[in-house]
């Protein structure tokens, strides 16, 4: 038998030389890289927030409580809901009582507060840190400070109130009063969207205003004309950031009144609350959980939706989308 062929072709292919595998393009690094660096932040993501999120999806149609496991009981827990439950709508009408009020108050107030601080003051610094020191505080240690200013008896109010030859309302033990008492203490955080604001105002072309200076605009005009039409993509932003923060309010209610007087400050979160860690109803509550999710949405949704017609964006000419 003649070898000659294959020995050939053995010699040939070691006579060939090894091939090297493609150094990656220098784009293809830095996507590499990038992939590397967002690494632990996407575990973290997996594991602390969509995981919990797709458990409590799953939960929301089970009987659980801790203590057992769960059992499947399909849209039980969502028919008690809407059909048995009262405590679901009054917790969520005070919510949307709250979040009714709190977000324009925060905004309006962030909004002016950012105007005056955006002229050129001494000491204009110290005014900025003076207004965004409250949002360093933490909600339980505001949540007490405003338990003593409000109280009916002792509180600061209370006497400048009485100064003024005003009654001063129960606050946070009346059924009336309480609700517009934690949302006077919302007011308070009110920094972060003062700070936002600012830097909006600080991006608006000067030489616009110099324009409407020489065609002799006055300070309303240029507001109105100039100022809030190239905020209202900052003002959407913190609209829905408020919106969406709102609908979880709980530390307040918790701290100071605990849901009450008469279930007047069980808000929604402290409600689930309740079901989940007070009752150990977990399924329960993690059905309860799943409808805030679908609200808070769908009211998002809706405002994107809704901005189509007031968001104006200067690079493009148009409103928003």
């Amino acid at each position: 038998m003649d070898d000659t062929p294959v020995a050939a072709a053995s010699v040939s292919e070691r006579a060939q030389p090894t091939r090297r595998p493609r150094p990656l393009s220098l784009k293809s690094r830095q996507a590499l890289w990038g992939y590397i660096f967002i690494l632990p932040w996407l575990l973290g993501f997996l594991l602390f927030t969509a995981g919990p999120i797709l458990a409590v999806f799953y939960l929301g149609f089970t009987e659980y409580s801790v203590f057992s496991p769960p059992s499947w009981v399909g849209l039980k827990n969502y028919s008690k809901i809407f059909a048995d439950d009262p405590l679901f709508v009054t917790s969520l009408g005070n919510t949307l009582y709250y979040v009714a009020l709190s977000v324009p108050g925060q905004i309006v107030l962030a909004f002016f507060v950012a105007l005056l601080l955006n002229s050129r003051i001494r000491g204009l610094g110290i005014y900025r840190t003076i207004f965004y020191l409250p949002v360093i505080v933490p909600y339980v240690v505001t949540s007490v400070l405003f338990l003593w200013i409000l109280d009916p008896q002792v509180g600061i109010l209370k006497y400048f109130l009485s100064g003024v030859g005003l009654p001063s309302p129960q606050w946070f033990q009346s059924e009336t009063w309480s609700k517009p008492g934690i949302v006077l203490l919302s007011l308070w955080y009110m920094g972060t969207y003062m700070l936002i604001f600012l830097a909006g105002l600080q991006g608006i072309p000067e030489h616009l205003y110099e324009a409407a200076d020489l065609d002799g605009a006055t300070a309303r005009q240029k507001l109105f004309s100039i100022t809030i039409p190239l905020m209202t993509p900052t003002i959407f932003f913190n609209l829905i950031n408020g919106i969406i923060n709102s609908f979880q309010v709980f530390t307040f209610a918790y701290i100071i009144t605990k849901g009450g007087p008469l279930n007047s400050t069980l808000f929604y979160v402290l409600y689930i609350y309740r079901q989940a860690f007070e009752f150990f109803h977990m399924g329960y509550a993690s059905a309860l959980a799943t409808i805030l999710f679908v609200l808070v949405l769908g009211v998002t949704v809706l405002m994107f939706r809704w901005s189509r017609s007031w968001v104006f964006y200067e690079a493009g000419g148009d409103r928003a989308f």
